[in-house]
C-alpha cells in the first residue's frame, strides 16, 4: 500500500472540508423541515429571527397600504381585507388570488421566507366577494338551533375563502348580545350563552375537526381547504351599557365569566386559531390594555396558544381621544399579551414605537418571542410554510350549488313565524296556495337583494339593490308559484291599489335597512318608513302575509295587528327561496327566536331569567306550519 505524500494528505484534507462545507450549506434549515415537530420548528426559526423580523410578524397591514416593497422591507406577516375592500369591484376568484398571491411572493422573497396570512371578515359567507354565497347572519342561524347546519356553512365558508386565496376568517362572533339597540346584535347566535357555545361548531367547519387526544387552547387548522378561524370580541362586547357600540360592559366578575365567557371555553376545546380583543371596556378598562384578561385569564386559565389580534385600529381606542397617545397605546396592548396589531394603515409608526419600546426595555423581549411565537405556531399549523399560494383548482367553490343549497337550507330553518291568522276565516293564512288568479308582491324589501343581505356585504356597511349574485324574494315568490298565477308587484302601493287588484292575497317584505357596528346603534328599535305604512295599505285590501327582515327584534306590534301572518325573517342573505319553501308549505316553519322580543324599548335590557321578564314574545318562542316535504 502507497503512502500519500504530504501535497497528496494536504489536498485530500482539502476536498474533504470542501465537502463537508458544502453539506452544511445545502442542508435546509429545521424550520423548513415539515417532517419536523412544529415547535421545533418555531423554536428554531424564532432563533434565527432578527427584532425587525419579530415586529414585521406581529404587524398586520391593510392591502390598500401594502406593496412588494412595504411586505419586503418590513418583513410584515399578515395583510387584510376590510369590509369593502377588493382588488376590484365585482372581481372574480382568479383576480383575488392573483393579488394574494403577488403578496405572498414579496413575502416569501424575504431572507427567511416566511409567509404572510392573509384575513378578511367571512362572517355569513365569504362576503366581502362578488358571487360568493351569502349565508343568514348569525342571529338567523341561533334561530334554528343546529349546530351541524352551522359546521356545515362554516366548511363551506372555508372552501370559498380559499377558493380566493385567502388562508383567515375573522369569524365567529360569539358575543352574547344582551341588548337589541347594539349595531352589531344581528352578530350574535343568542341572549343565551348555551345557544352562542352550542353554535362554536362553525369552528370546526372553518379551521377542520380537532383528533383524539387534542390539548385544549393549542391552534388547529387541518390543511390546505381550511382556514384559520377567529374567536371575537374577547370579551363582554355584547353586554355594554344601553347596547352602545365600544362602550363599556359594567358587569361582576362572576357574571363576565357565567355570560360572556363560556362560549371561549367552547373555543379553545375545539382548536381555534386566534382570538380578536373587544373595542368595549370592562368595568371602566379598556380590553386592549386588560392585561389580567388576555396574558391571565385566556393565555393562562385557559391555555390559549394561538394568536390574539386586536381589531381595526383597536388599540389606537385605548385612549380618549383615540390615538391620542399612540406610544402608550402600542406600549400598553403589547404588555397586555397582545400579538398581532391590525394596525392597518399606520405601520410606520407602530413598528418604529414599538422598536424604540424593546429597546428602551418598555417591553421585554420575552414578550415579543411570546408574540412571534404564537403566531408562527398557527402558521406552521396550517402547512402555510408548505402551501404558501392559491390553489386555482378550488375557484369553483364560490357561489356553488352545493353552497347555495345549504344557504337555502339555513334560510328556511331560521325563519321565526310570530302569527299565523285568517282574516275571512278561522284557518290560518299560511301555508300560502301557490295557485291563485292574482297576488301582489309589496314593500322596500321585497326586491333588494342588499337590504336582504344586511351589512358586511359586499361593502363594510353593505348596500342596495342586487349588489351580488343571488335571489331575492321576489325572484322567488315568482319561481315557487304556479306558472298560471299572476304576480305583480308594487313596492308601495296605496290601498286603494289593492282594494282594488283583485288579489288573492299578497306578501309584503320589510324591515330595516343594512348597517354596520355604530351606526347600528339604534335606541328606539323602529324599521323605517314606508315600512309600515306600505303594510297598512296592504293588508287593508287583501289577506296579507308580512315578512320581516331585520337584525333583531324591532317594535312589532302595529305589524302584527295590521298582518294575518307574520315572520321573522332575519337577515336571510342571498338565497331567498328558502323564504319562499316555507310561506308556500313546501317545508314547515320552525324556527325559535333566539332572543326575548320585548313589548317596548323602555324593557331593555331584558333577557330571559330577568326578574322584570315580561316579553311580547319569550326567548325560544315560534309557531310551527305543516310541510309537504320533509328535512
Amino acid at each position: 500500500m502507497a503512502l500519500l505524500t504530504a501535497p497528496a494528505v494536504f489536498a485530500a484534507l482539502l476536498l474533504f472540508w470542501a465537502v463537508l462545507g458544502s453539506t452544511d450549506a445545502d442542508v435546509a434549515p429545521l424550520y423548513k423541515d415539515p417532517a419536523q415537530p412544529v415547535e421545533a420548528r418555531v423554536t428554531d426559526l424564532l432563533g434565527r429571527m432578527t427584532l425587525a423580523e419579530k415586529i414585521g410578524q406581529m404587524t398586520q397591514i391593510e392591502r390598500l397600504v401594502a406593496t412588494p416593497d412595504v411586505l419586503r422591507d418590513n418583513f410584515i406577516g399578515s395583510l387584510l381585507s376590510g369590509g369593502g375592500s377588493v382588488p376590484h369591484k365585482g372581481a372574480t376568484p382568479q383576480e383575488w388570488q392573483d393579488m394574494v398571491d403577488g403578496f405572498q411572493k414579496a413575502c416569501m422573497s424575504t431572507r427567511l421566507g416566511i409567509p404572510m396570512i392573509y384575513g378578511i371578515d367571512a362572517v355569513h359567507g365569504h362576503n366581502n366577494v362578488y358571487g360568493a354565497t351569502i349565508f343568514p347572519h348569525n342571529v338567523g342561524l341561533g334561530a334554528t338551533r343546529e349546530p351541524y347546519l352551522v359546521r356545515r356553512i362554516g366548511n363551506a365558508t372555508a372552501l370559498e375563502v380559499r377558493a380566493t386565496g385567502i388562508q383567515y376568517a375573522f369569524a365567529p362572533c360569539i358575543a352574547v348580545c344582551r341588548d337589541p339597540r347594539w349595531g352589531r346584535c344581528y352578530e350574535s347566535y343568542s341572549e343565551d350563552h348555551g345557544i352562542v357555545q352550542s353554535m362554536t361548531e362553525l369552528i370546526p367547519g372553518l379551521q377542520g375537526e380537532v383528533p383524539k387526544g387534542f390539548t385544549s387552547g393549542m391552534p388547529y387548522v387541518a390543511g390546505k381547504n381550511k382556514v384559520a378561524a377567529c374567536a371575537k370580541h374577547f370579551v363582554g362586547d355584547g353586554g355594554t351599557v344601553n347596547g352602545i357600540n365600544e362602550n363599556n360592559t359594567i358587569i361582576n366578575q362572576e357574571g363576565l365569566m357565567s355570560i360572556h365567557m363560556p362560549a371561549y371555553l367552547n373555543a379553545m376545546k375545539m382548536g381555534v386559531s386566534t382570538v380578536m380583543i373587544s373595542y368595549s371596556s370592562w368595568n371602566g378598562k379598556k380590553m386592549h390594555e386588560n392585561g389580567d384578561l388576555i396574558n391571565g385569564y385566556l393565555k393562562g386559565k385557559l391555555n390559549f396558544k394561538g394568536f390574539v389580534i386586536s381589531d381595526w385600529e383597536g388599540i389606537d381606542r385605548i385612549t380618549n381621544p383615540a390615538g391620542s397617545d399612540y406610544s402608550y397605546s402600542v406600549k400598553a396592548s403589547i404588555n397586555a399579551g397582545l400579538d398581532m396589531i391590525m394596525v392597518p394603515n399606520n405601520f410606520q409608526s407602530f413598528i418604529s414605537l414599538l422598536t424604540g419600546h424593546v429597546n428602551s426595555g418598555a417591553i421585554n423581549m420575552s414578550r415579543i418571542d411570546d408574540a412571534v411565537t404564537r403566531i408562527l405556531r398557527v402558521k406552521f399549523t396550517m402547512g402555510l410554510f408548505e402551501n404558501p399560494y392559491s390553489d386555482p383548482s378550488m375557484a369553483g367553490y364560490l357561489g356553488n350549488k352545493e353552497h347555495r343549497d345549504l344557504a337555502r337550507e339555513a334560510v328556511r330553518k331560521s325563519l321565526v313565524l310570530l302569527k299565523n291568522d285568517g282574516k275571512a276565516s278561522d284557518k290560518p293564512l299560511l301555508p300560502l296556495p301557490k295557485k291563485a288568479t292574482k297576488i301582489l308582491v309589496a314593500g322596500s324589501h321585497a326586491d333588494n337583494l342588499g337590504y336582504q343581505c344586511g351589512g358586511w356585504t359586499i361593502e363594510w356597511q353593505g348596500d342596495t339593490g342586487r349588489t351580488t349574485v343571488g335571489t331575492t324574494i321576489l325572484d322567488a315568490v315568482k319561481a315557487a308559484v304556479d306558472p298560471s298565477t299572476s304576480v305583480v308587484f308594487a313596492e308601495n302601493p296605496d290601498a286603494d291599489f289593492v282594494k282594488n287588484g283583485g288579489f288573492s292575497y299578497a306578501i309584503v317584505v320589510v324591515g330595516e335597512h343594512p348597517y354596520t357596528e355604530t351606526k347600528g346603534d339604534n335606541l328606539n328599535l323602529t324599521i323605517p318608513e314606508p315600512g309600515l305604512s306600505t303594510v297598512q295599505a296592504v293588508c287593508s285590501g287583501a289577506p296579507c302575509a308580512t315578512v320581516l327582515i331585520s337584525g333583531r327584534p324591532v317594535v312589532v306590534q302595529p305589524l302584527l295587528a295590521a298582518s294575518d301572518a307574520l315572520v321573522a325573517a332575519w337577515l336571510p342573505g342571498s338565497e331567498g327561496q328558502g323564504i319562499t319553501d316555507a310561506l308556500f308549505g313546501d317545508y314547515g316553519f320552525g324556527g325559535k327566536l333566539p332572543r326575548t322580543w320585548f313589548k317596548s324599548v323602555d324593557q331593555l335590557p331584558m333577557n330571559y331569567g330577568d326578574a322584570h321578564y315580561d316579553p311580547l314574545f319569550p326567548l325560544g318562542y315560534g309557531l310551527t306550519t305543516n310541510a309537504t316535504k320533509a328535512y
